[in-house]
């Protein structure tokens, strides 16, 4: 893969960065968590170290190829400006002769900022037209996305056709990581998968169910493998229809680890009351929220014997305080597993460790999600492909 140490001289030329800017941003429109900006701060520094002129550009939300006002990336402007200790100038669109016009203006060591790409449903179709408007703007493209690189979008695909393209630091480092933790993991491997779609996992746990030595699930991944056990999950959500693709994760595997006990409520509120009941033993009208202490210590002591660790999604409905134990256990776990190698991923999870403090405790922690199950499934990335020799 080609990466910006082989750009070149950059100075005075006009650098193109497709950033992952997509992050948390909570009911009253304040930023909630901005690991994935940060991580984003050593290319543009490079960047900036370089005398390069940089035009940042970023999805943002789902608004769905049109303008929705709540969805610019004005706050990214303000939040960014201030790490870098730099101003960032912005322009309210991502393409068209206004936007040209900026780009053109920028001296060296100067910063533009482009709105949101989805405000066009091209980006989403990979239009060719689309990315051609957007490589006007610069002399040589970066992707530092690796959040986005499992989608086929025209800034992060279709562009490389018109410029110069390589891989900014943080999308090295990310393929450089999870290459080691899918084809060379260090062992034992124990790989912990949670949260609640299982559509979106299922691939990831069957193919690690072959290398990994452990595969520990909670959430609602793990009450749909209890119902297609047979085992009673009362009112808790299960997708129905994947029941037929999970029916041999139902069959014992000494790898596969479940819950033994769980937090149980007739709702998930919190306000109604909570107990904690072995496996099995749910009751019609109540809901699994949560996994239970002895779970916690099974699944520690299977973490501290590990010599890597991947995880991505929460143990619990960990929305509500009440069901947090399990996912905050967990994040212990690994990070007092001072000899193994951690990774964590996922928008969930990632924001969840953040709050704790932990994000330093771990080796590694992805910024990408979808992207980085489909790297460790074995899928080839869209994004990451096109930057090959």
């Amino acid at each position: 893969m080609r990466t910006i140490n082989e750009a070149g001289n950059l100075s005075g030329k006009k650098v193109l960065v497709r950033n992952d800017f997509n992050i948390t941003i909570d009911k009253e429109g304040k930023i909630s968590d901005d690991f994935k900006l940060r991580a984003s701060l050593p290319t543009i520094k490079y960047l900036l170290e370089n005398e390069a002129k940089i035009i940042l550009m970023s999805h943002f939300g789902r608004p769905e190829g049109k303008v929705v006002e709540s969805m610019r990336l004005t706050p990214i402007q303000g939040i960014l400006s201030d790490y870098l200790s730099a101003p960032i100038k912005k322009v309210n669109d991502c393409v068209g002769l206004e936007v040209e016009k900026a780009a053109s203006e920028l001296k060296n060591g100067e910063i533009l900022l482009l709105e949101n790409l989805r405000f066009y449903a091209e980006e989403e179709k990979n239009d060719e037209e689309f990315a051609k408007n957007l490589a006007k703007l610069g002399d040589v493209f970066i992707n530092d996305a690796f959040g986005a690189c499992h989608r086929a979008h025209a800034s992060i695909v279709n562009i490389t056709k018109f410029l110069p393209s390589y891989a900014g630091f943080l999308l090295a480092r990310e393929v450089e990581v999870l290459t080691k933790a899918r084809d060379n993991p260090e062992r034992p491997l124990t790989v912990i998968i949670g949260g609640a779609k299982i559509s979106t996992k299922i691939k990831l746990i069957k193919e690690y169910l072959g290398k990994a030595d452990n595969v520990i699930l909670g959430g609602a991944l793990a009450n749909a493998v209890l119902h297609a056990q047979g085992i009673a999950v009362g009112k808790s959500f299960v997708e129905e229809g994947l029941l037929p693709q999970i029916q041999d994760l139902a069959v014992a595997n000494p790898k596969l680890h479940i819950p033994l006990d769980v937090i149980l409520s007739v709702d998930k509120s919190g306000a109604a009351p909570i107990r904690t009941g072995p496996v099995g033993k749910t009751e019609e009208n109540e809901i699994i929220l949560d996994i239970g202490p002895e779970t916690e210590q099974v699944f520690d002591s299977i973490i501290r014997d590990s010599k890597m660790v991947i995880w991505n999604g929460p143990m619990g409905f960990f929305e509500v305080e009440q069901f947090t134990h399990g996912t905050k256990a967990i994040a212990q776990s690994i990070a007092n597993c001072s000899d193994c190698f951690s990774i964590a991923g996922g928008g969930e999870t990632t924001c969840f460790i953040e709050k704790m403090g932990l994000i330093e405790k771990f080796s590694h922690v992805s910024t990408g999600g979808g992207a980085m199950m489909e790297f460790l499934a074995g899928d080839k990335l869209p994004g990451v492909e096109v930057l090959k020799d």
